[in-house]
């Protein structure tokens, strides 16, 4: 039992709301904008890991040069859905979210076929709220049933004159 009492109805909404916000703000950060700005949403000693290939990123400098590293002609789309947040004390809660993630390298503008899926799967994380009570991601891990590799599109060639 924490020392300060259980938390009230708005105190767990407000602690969930926020957590799912960097569930979402986490995707759309490598999707749409850039990609090497997911590490500030992990605490100073966070961990993105995948435990089917052995993958494990410690700490945010890491984390920013793991994912700063994402090829710059990659296009992806990642769906997000039940997403499941438990608050387990005032100041940590954990998650687990479904992810389907739409991705191709080698992307030179325009609108593409749309392929299947190269990954499905689900997030279980851990979130810890930090000084000044912001709450950041305390650990990632990826779990992936369905997966493969990322395609080129089969685009083409432009016809010159």
């Amino acid at each position: 039992m924490d020392p300060r009492g259980p938390l009230d109805p708005m105190e767990r909404l407000l602690a969930e709301r926020a957590c799912e916000r960097l569930i979402l703000d986490f995707v759309h950060r490598l999707d749409l904008g850039e990609p090497s700005s997911v590490a500030g949403l992990f605490t100073e000693d966070g961990v993105w890991q995948w435990p089917q290939d052995g993958r494990r990123v410690e700490g945010r400098d890491a984390l920013r040069a793991y994912f700063g590293s994402r090829p710059a002609d990659r296009l992806s789309r990642r769906m997000m859905s039940n997403v499941l947040v438990t608050v387990t004390s005032p100041d940590t809660a954990e998650a687990v979210a479904y992810f389907t993630t739409y991705r191709v390298d080698g992307y030179e503008g325009g609108v593409i076929p749309a392929g299947p899926p190269v990954q499905i799967g689900h997030y279980e994380d851990t979130f810890r709220r930090a000084d000044g009570g912001s709450w950041l991601l305390a650990s990632r891990t990826l779990h992936l049933p369905f997966g493969g590799p990322t395609p080129r599109p089969n685009m083409p060639s432009p016809q010159g004159s």
